[in-house]
C-alpha cells in the first residue's frame, strides 16, 4: 500500500473518531440540558453567554461530526474540529491558571477527567485533526497533479 493509500485511511480513521467525540459529548450535552447550562452559567468568563453556548456548542458539534463523513467538506471539517478543541483547550488553560474554582460542564465519561487529562485528550484529538488536514491537502495536491500531467 502506497504511503498516499496510508495518509486517506488514516484520515478517515481520524474523522470517525473525531465523529465519535463530537456525537458523543453533543448528544451528553443536548440529553442534559439543563444541567450543562446550570455548569456554563458557573463557569468564569463565559456565564452570561451560558444560553447560547449551551444550544450553540452541541449544535456545532454535531454539525462538524456530520460533515467529517462527506470527502468533499470533511477539511474543512477538519478544520473547524482543530479550532473548537483548541478553542476548548485555551479556555481551560486561561481558566486554571486566573480562576478560583472551575466546574466541569462536560457529561457523561468525560467528566470523569481531571483538567490535564481533559487538556491531554483534546491535545490528542487536535494532532488527529491536524494530521487529517495535512494529509488531506497532501492527499488533494496530488490528485491536482495528476489531473494538469494527464
Amino acid at each position: 500500500m502506497s504511503i498516499k493509500g496510508i495518509h486517506s485511511k488514516l484520515t478517515t480513521l481520524f474523522s470517525i473518531l473525531l465523529t465519535l467525540l463530537f456525537v458523543y459529548t453533543a448528544v451528553s450535552k443536548l440529553m442534559h440540558l439543563d444541567t450543562f447550562q446550570l455548569r456554563v452559567e458557573r463557569m468564569p468568563y463565559i456565564a452570561s453567554y451560558a444560553t447560547l453556548i449551551s444550544w450553540a456548542v452541541p449544535f456545532l458539534e454535531l454539525v462538524i461530526a456530520g460533515l467529517l463523513w462527506f470527502t468533499r467538506y470533511r477539511t474543512l471539517a477538519l478544520y473547524a474540529s482543530f479550532v473548537l478543541l483548541g478553542s476548548f483547550t485555551i479556555y481551560i488553560i486561561i481558566v486554571l491558571k486566573y480562576s478560583e474554582s472551575i466546574p466541569c460542564s462536560c457529561g457523561g465519561v468525560i467528566s470523569a477527567l481531571g483538567w490535564k487529562d481533559h487538556i491531554l485528550l483534546n491535545i490528542s484529538f487536535m494532532v488527529l485533526a491536524l494530521l487529517g488536514i495535512l494529509w488531506s491537502k497532501k492527499q488533494y495536491n496530488i490528485q491536482e497533479t495528476q489531473k494538469s500531467v494527464q
